[in-house]
């Protein structure tokens, strides 16, 4: 016995099981480090009690036979808790205190958006990198800083922030903030008042404009003109302009067709929905900022849930602290799912071709589609196609008859017992709900 090395018999196991269910294992097999072997007991460290409900009802009878496999004996699993997921999430950084401003307005730049709270990931490390350079020496480098990107992601954030870093750097920059709908509104009254040109006064001798959601501002005609010039005159005086849209430039159709082009001459950065590590991060950070302490597994439920909107993802932390906060009990995954369930999304209603998930599974698991339809049952390919048939029932129309057919001539009880397993798995994992999800996401991008 003393010549088996636990940490081998670890890896050699979770190598393997990988191979069968996919990297996706990863997120349960990563933070955990075997420990010693006692009288054929294997004791591993985990995190915390989550993880080892998860590998209990998820993998432990497979890993055990894998010990024997390996090992010639009847090895079982046994778990220390350790410390909480720090090797999984590691702590974001502490959110600075904003900088006081004497010459604030409550219309001006909210101080709570700066650049120290503002959560970067892939999904926006080009955006927040420009956004920081901007707010040091404006009107030099990107010029104009063009940033595109869905609802709630963060655009609104950046440009307050370069807002509040120019107030601090150069508390004598004429800098305003606006969104397009209350330029065109201040424009009409101008008009009315007969003050244009008190108005181009105003946005005309700017040394930095921020301009929020243009894409409200396209197909009005003299507000673009009226833009168009004004764009015109800052940038002849180099400086700094920096738009915000929903949709690329040449997704637009103004009137003014010169102003398309102009958006393009300066630096386009997108920002995108953030990944699964950015999400956890932007919760901790989120739960910091209102000094409210959410456990790990609520985290991790809620990051993988809400994930196209980092409004509704703090807006969903927002929630649970009250509810916290009315009952005084320590927050579960069970209470998050009560709570969050008429908010948290649900998915696309319109059906997809059925092919077009066999052939997505098929990919994400390195198998074949024609052995998604096949008789073998070994957990590498059963998985997979438990998995698609699950998906089929909830992105399709066709009957549970019908997607057996498509499964190989499977019965439709075969096909509700997928499904069934499948939901349970989402309920009980947070993990395999992000897998899921980035599966109807991939499917749906395939199939339109």
């Amino acid at each position: 016995m003393n010549n088996l090395n636990p940490k081998e018999i670890w890896s050699k196991a979770t190598d393997q099981l990988r191979v069968e269910i996919g990297e996706d294992a990863d997120l349960w097999l990563k933070p955990i480090e075997a420990l010693r072997l006692d009288n054929q007991v294997l004791i591993v460290k985990v995190p915390n009690r989550f993880f080892s409900d998860g590998i209990k009802n998820r993998y432990q009878q497979r890993l055990i036979s894998l010990f024997k496999e390996i090992s010639g004996l009847d090895i079982s699993l046994d778990y220390e808790i350790s410390v909480d997921l720090t090797n999984r999430l590691p702590a974001t950084d502490p959110i600075s205190e904003p900088v006081a401003q004497s010459d604030f307005t409550p219309s001006d730049f909210n101080p709570r958006y700066t650049f120290a709270s503002f959560v970067v990931g892939k999904s926006n490390r080009l955006a927040y990198a420009t956004a920081e350079v901007i707010s040091k020496n404006p009107g030099v480098q990107y010029n104009p800083f063009f940033l595109y990107g869905g609802v709630g992601l963060g655009k609104t954030h950046l440009l307050h922030a370069i807002g509040n870093a120019l107030r601090q750097f150069s508390p004598k920059a004429r800098v305003h903030y606006t969104s397009a709908e209350q330029f065109v509104n201040e424009y009409i009254n101008s008009l009315h008042h007969k003050t244009p040109d008190d108005f181009r006064l105003k946005y005309r001798n700017l040394d930095c404009l921020l301009i929020d959601d243009i894409q409200f501002l396209i197909a009005k005609e003299a507000c673009e003109q009226e833009f168009f010039h004004t764009f015109n005159a800052l940038f002849d005086s180099r400086k700094q302009i920096v738009i915000t849209s929903d949709r690329v430039p040449n997704e637009m159709t103004p009137y003014e067709r010169r102003l398309t082009s102009r958006f393009e001459w300066g630096q386009i950065a997108d920002i995108t929905p953030p990944d699964l590590e950015t999400r956890i991060a932007i919760l901790r950070k989120k739960a910091e900022n209102e000094q409210f302490f959410v456990p790990d597994d609520v985290i991790l439920f809620v990051a993988s849930t809400v994930k196209t909107n980092i409004r509704l993802l703090e807006g969903s932390l927002i929630r649970l602290k009250a509810f916290a906060s009315m009952t005084g009990s320590s927050l579960t995954v069970d209470d998050a799912k009560e709570i969050l369930k008429d908010s948290l999304p649900h998915g696309s209603s319109s059906p997809v071709r059925p092919e077009t998930i066999q052939r997505v599974v098929s990919h994400k698991y390195s198998i074949e589609v024609k052995d998604m339809k096949g008789h073998q049952r070994t957990a590498s390919i059963a998985m997979p196609r438990q998995i698609g048939m699950y998906l089929a029932c909830i992105m399709t129309d066709l009957s549970s008859t019908d997607i057996g057919r498509l499964f190989g001539d499977r019965d439709h009880t075969t096909v509700l017992h997928a499904r069934k397993k499948i939901q349970k798995m989402i309920d009980d994992d947070p993990f395999f709900l992000e897998v899921v999800n980035k599966l109807q996401s991939d499917i749906r991008a395939v199939d339109n």
